[in-house]
């Protein structure tokens, strides 16, 4: 999916929700636990209740990676679905991935190839390991990379707001500064953390047009109001996901239906904000 289609995307449906697939077999209705497709079920059964106001679809690779081979066949299936949808989707392999470059290229195959099993939109990539670790995931026309710059997590006060000997630029600064020469804002975003909302605006003083994924709304504590104060732009530029609160919303047979409502009350908080810019 191109920048283009995105924001067209976004318009159409007056969203910019993210639906956050982290599926975890303690957590999905007990109804289910006795089918052998029971997370593709669960996940094909959310995606239909959120498909009205949601615009992509992330995918946590941990809770799928951990089943196993089975969790990857999963994985195949919920992704074979969101391909077959009337309508495109964003989707998010959610990795965080970044390793010596060979070893990245494997990975940039493994998800983002079109010709492979999974032909993510994206992938989540760490940067500590610089450019040569990034760069192999942008090789793929239309596909994107998203780039961890300033997480929602209690840790990220371990490193992110480190500053540099002689310098007045902390951490997250300079990844933000550093890889806008290994991508553009047609092939890279990049994660801020809703509970970092107030941070928004120094991001946005060195990435303006880039979209940002933002996790942390809902479950985590994020505003919403806040996020899209600080960090929207003429052209929405955002991506907000909701995970736990939308996909947890109900443990019961009913849990579909309540996904459905958490989704459209975000969806609807969304298309007053986009009210104002369009």
């Amino acid at each position: 999916m191109t920048r283009q289609e995105l924001i067209a995307t976004i318009r159409k449906k007056q969203s910019f929700l993210c639906v956050g697939l982290d599926t975890d077999l303690k957590k999905i209705p007990q109804h289910l636990l006795g089918h052998d497709d029971a997370i593709f079920m669960f996940n094909k059964a959310i995606i239909d209740a959120t498909l009205p106001y949601a615009v992509a679809y992330k995918p946590n690779l941990a809770f799928y990676e951990s089943a196993g081979i089975k969790g990857l066949q999963q994985l195949k299936k919920t992704m074979d679905y969101l391909h077959s949808l009337p309508e495109p989707v964003f989707t998010i392999a959610d990795a965080k991935r970044g390793d010596i470059g060979n070893t990245s290229q494997q990975y940039a195959k493994a998800f983002l190839d079109p010709a492979g099993d999974f032909n993510f939109d994206s992938m989540t990539i760490a940067p500590y390991m610089g450019e040569d670790s990034v760069t192999p995931f942008t090789v793929y026309d239309g596909k994107w990379v998203i780039l961890l710059a300033l997480t929602s997590n209690k840790g990220a006060f371990d490193f992110q707001f480190i500053e540099a000997q002689g310098e007045q630029k902390r951490l997250f600064e300079k990844v933000l500064e550093r890889s806008q020469a290994w991508g553009n804002p047609g092939n890279m975003m990049y994660v801020v953390g809703a509970t970092k909302a107030d941070m928004l605006t120094e991001v946005r003083n060195i990435v303006p047009d880039s979209f940002l994924l933002v996790p942390g709304v809902g479950a985590q504590g994020g505003s919403l109001t806040e996020v899209c104060r600080y960090g929207m732009t003429k052209e929405c530029g955002l991506l907000v996901n909701s995970s736990r609160g939308i996909i947890y919303a109900s443990n019961g047979e009913d849990f579909a239906q309540r996904a459905a409502d958490e989704a459209q009350k975000l969806q609807q908080q969304m298309a007053d904000e986009l009210r104002k810019i369009w």
